[in-house]
């Protein structure tokens, strides 16, 4: 069985907005910050009143959570004409078509993520068939601006940020949608040092757990002689530790606070602890109204509660 490793997106990769992470407008400051002192706490943090450059970058975001792709690549395209040295319009723009093509596939939903076929395999359709070129493109341009701002100051928030999004958002792709699975672990290595790099220079930067959460749950899930195979690379694997770094995320994360939300969710559901899962899709549904992924997943669960009631406990 092909492994599949989903690491979010940075994904890519759906649902966000809201957390300690510092608004856009600020990013400059506290990069300066953390350049030169030990990472900063959320109560140390500048606070910046909002503006019509993080509006853009927020906005998109919603956007992008809602399904409104076009509309979120609008207000992406407004934020990167503000701010072009901004790695961060980039990497958000990258976001939106992959989630876009997430949503094609049907991936953050309990129909793929509860299927192991699925879940390790990755979605249908050859790589031929899945080639993501607006994705791959804006990927790399997200990416190639990072490393650019990152040589002059190696502790940039916003750098290390994108680049722990580039990553992430490209072993997704690798992993699930062209299912090139040695280039996706090789990302996956990648984003998870990107992921300490940007806690190591601010830790209230919650959005790292996710890449790091969701590579510890999914490598703990492949069969016993594949993680053999792989734990020389020194990938372990660690479900419990993994679910723990996405419930972090999901509380104290940002731009991926809801995506964190949706995949934690999810595990709780293959975990069989339903009930876990619930309120954090009824935060979704009522965060994001019009998306009907969320509103489907938590009518599911409401339906699957209602049948084991009604057969009562087993005798």
């Amino acid at each position: 069985m092909p492994i599949r490793l989903a690491v979010n997106f940075t994904v890519v990769a759906f649902a966000l907005c809201a957390g300690v992470f510092s608004a856009p407008a600020a990013w400059g400051q506290a990069s300066e910050n953390a350049a030169q002192q030990a990472p900063v706490s959320a109560t140390q943090r500048p606070q910046v009143e909002a503006g019509p450059v993080p509006d853009a970058l927020e906005t998109g975001f919603h956007r992008l959570y809602e399904l409104r792709f076009e509309d979120a690549r609008g207000e992406f395209a407004a934020y990167q004409k503000d701010h072009p040295e901004d790695p961060m319009g980039k990497a958000a723009e990258a976001a939106s078509y992959l989630f876009e093509q997430f949503h094609a596939k049907g991936v953050l939903t309990s129909e793929f993520f509860l299927d192991d076929e699925k879940f390790l395999g990755g979605v249908d359709g050859s790589a031929s068939e899945n080639r993501n070129d607006a994705f791959v493109r804006t990927n790399n341009q997200a990416r190639d601006l990072a490393k650019q701002r990152l040589k002059s100051n190696p502790r940039d928030i916003p750098s290390l940020l994108a680049l722990t999004l580039a990553d992430g958002m490209e072993s997704d792709y690798d992993a699930m949608i062209i299912k090139k699975q040695l280039a996706g672990l090789k990302m996956t290595r990648r984003a998870e040092e990107d992921a300490h790099a940007l806690l190591a220079a601010d830790s209230t930067q919650k959005d790292a757990d996710v890449a790091l959460g969701m590579s510890n749950y999914v490598i703990s899930y492949l069969p016993g002689f594949k993680r053999a195979l792989i734990w020389f690379g020194g990938f372990h694997g660690d479900r419990m530790l993994g679910i723990q770094q996405m419930a972090s995320a999901a509380e104290h994360g940002h731009f991926l606070q809801p995506y964190a939300k949706v995949m934690l969710a999810l595990a709780y559901e293959r975990e069989h602890q339903p009930e876990l899962a619930r309120p954090l899709l009824q935060d979704l549904t009522v965060q994001y109204p019009a998306n009907t992924i969320f509103a489907h997943e938590l009518a599911l669960l409401d339906l699957q509660n209602a049948a084991h009631v009604d057969r009562g406990p087993p005798h």
